[in-house]
């Protein structure tokens, strides 16, 4: 069911500083954010199973001579989401509108972009799953039958006018798919979700970088950072940029196995990728509060951070290294989190 539009409209943004998580960046690392991201499916390292299938979604496109079916990327931050919606923007030729769902606060805020779009046009939308219920059910007849009602004046002499969109395609990414609506979910043509990346995918990546930022990296120093990573490209090249620095400012700007050990220890990276704020949830978790449970209001209060920073950056990886587990009661520490800290579960002598 179409929703008539009335037009007009602002825009927020979001932020974090953690070095192993997406940051407000320097205009200077924002450039090299985007000089590092790949341009074509043949540049982009993983992710082979998805690369293959959009191959064939793009190439059959090309050949029918019409806009890529709708597509929604998920998975956690830092994996290559918004890299890949400009990877399908650029080898179809198309013109790319990036947006956020946050920043879609009104559906005058959608029509004003989708009445720009041109033909073929790839409309990116970040973080679609918290755009606004009224802006997406705007979306629903722009993306089935590419049209728009828009509402001109007010009160009594308000009229109504469908407007004719440009046929484009609606690329959505989303950390979080079960928050997508079933129907706005139904309309998306292709649904792949992104998973973490291997030790050895990242560091080709790493070395990939290296070559772009012109930074001399062997092997062993590419692989140091790579498996810090928390297998997540973004932070690999976060990492690779504060390891630069300190060989650049201690060293001769080599970036060597012992090196990258040294760097990421001044940065405070543990072995595992844990950071400074990874290390206080444990720590509280642990000392604190004997392991759990503790809810995460509680947690997140202890370590002075908001709710959902913990629940959506630090807790992901911590359960994926079976460090912490999510219980109905609250948070429980593992024994592989007693044994990573250097202490011994509740009950048991340390060994």
């Amino acid at each position: 069911m179409s929703e008539v539009v009335d037009l007009t409209g602002p825009d927020p943004e979001r932020s974090d500083d953690r070095v192993t998580e997406a940051a407000v960046l320097s205009p200077e690392d924002h450039e090299l954010d985007i000089a590092l991201r790949p341009r074509s499916l043949a540049e982009f390292v993983g992710q082979d199973r998805v690369k293959e299938q959009l191959a064939v979604l793009l190439q059959a496109a090309r050949e029918r001579v019409e806009p890529v079916d709708h597509l929604l990327f998920s998975g956690p931050p830092g994996l290559g989401k918004t890299t890949l919606a400009q990877i399908v923007a650029h080898e179809m030729s198309a013109g790319f509108q990036p947006t956020s769902g946050p920043a879609l606060e009104r559906p005058s805020d959608l029509a004003a972009i989708l009445t720009n779009l041109g033909e073929g046009d790839v409309l990116f939308v970040d973080e679609v799953h918290r755009m606004p219920r009224s802006v997406e059910e705007v979306l629903y007849p722009a993306l089935e039958d590419f049209s728009l009602d828009v509402v001109l004046g007010k009160g009594p002499t308000a009229r109504s006018i469908r407007l004719d969109l440009p046929r484009f395609t609606l690329i959505g990414a989303t950390t979080r798919p079960g928050r997508i609506t079933l129907p706005l979910r139904e309309r998306f043509g292709f649904s792949p979700r992104l998973d973490y990346y291997d030790v050895d995918d990242l560091e080709q990546i790493v070395l990939r970088s290296a070559g772009i930022l012109q930074v001399g990296a062997d092997a062993d120093g590419a692989h140091e950072i790579a498996r810090r990573s928390r297998g997540t490209p973004r932070i690999a090249n976060r990492l690779l940029r504060r390891v630069r620095d300190v060989a650049e400012v201690r060293h001769d700007g080599r970036v060597t196995g012992d090196i990258a050990r040294s760097g990421l220890a001044v940065f405070e990276v543990d072995e595992l990728g844990l950071d400074r704020l990874d290390h206080a949830v444990l720590d509280v978790l642990i000392e604190k509060f004997s392991g759990g449970p503790i809810g995460l209001t509680t947690l997140a209060a202890a370590v002075g951070e908001e709710p959902d920073t913990v629940e959506d950056v630090v807790e992901p990886y911590l359960i994926q290294l079976g460090f912490i587990q999510r219980t109905p009661r609250g948070r429980l520490a593992t024994e592989r989190a007693y044994a990573h800290v250097g202490r011994a579960p509740r009950g048991r002598l340390p060994i």
